[in-house]
Formats: C-alpha cells, sequence, structure tokens
C-alpha cells in the first residue's frame, strides 16, 4: 500500500488513542468522542490514516452522545458531582 501524500511504501500499523472534540466555543458544549483505532502510520512524510467506529461516528455526526458510544459528555459528569 502506497502513502496518499508521498507515494512511497514505508508504513506501520500502531494502536491509538484519540480524543476528538468539537472545533470553536460551541465545540465546549458537545461531548469529546474517544477512538482507539488502529493507525497505518506512513514512516517517510508522517501522514496517518484511521477509521472512526460506526457509534463513535454518529456522535461526530449528531452532536450529541449516543449510546454505547465512548465520550467524555459534560452533562454527565455535572450530574454525576450534584449527586455526590
Amino acid at each position: 500500500m502506497f502513502c496518499r501524500r508521498c507515494a512511497l511504501d514505508n508504513h506501520d500499523t500502531f494502536n491509538g488513542e484519540i480524543a476528538i472534540h468539537f472545533p470553536g466555543l460551541k465545540g465546549l458544549d458537545k461531548p469529546i468522542v474517544w477512538v482507539y483505532p488502529k493507525l497505518l502510520v506512513c514512516l517517510e512524510c508522517g501522514f496517518t490514516e484511521f477509521t472512526v467506529p460506526e457509534r463513535e461516528l454518529s456522535v461526530l455526526v449528531r452532536g450529541e452522545a449516543v449510546e454505547g458510544a465512548v465520550v467524555s459528555d459534560k452533562k454527565v459528569a455535572r450530574s454525576e458531582e450534584a449527586s455526590c
């Protein structure tokens, strides 16, 4: 497989842990989406590819948490703090 950026064939696969944040000030009120993909990294230029799983992708599309998705949601954290 050749890199889509530099067209060389020097890559390796790594495990990843990525927090995806919505942009801008409005993003502060949206959940942080966590994904743990396999990363395909070009060892020449650093270009990296990965796939966002379906449930976490639906959070990015909707802008709100969905059941079963791995997210950090401030709304949930606040309600838990209030009940302590």
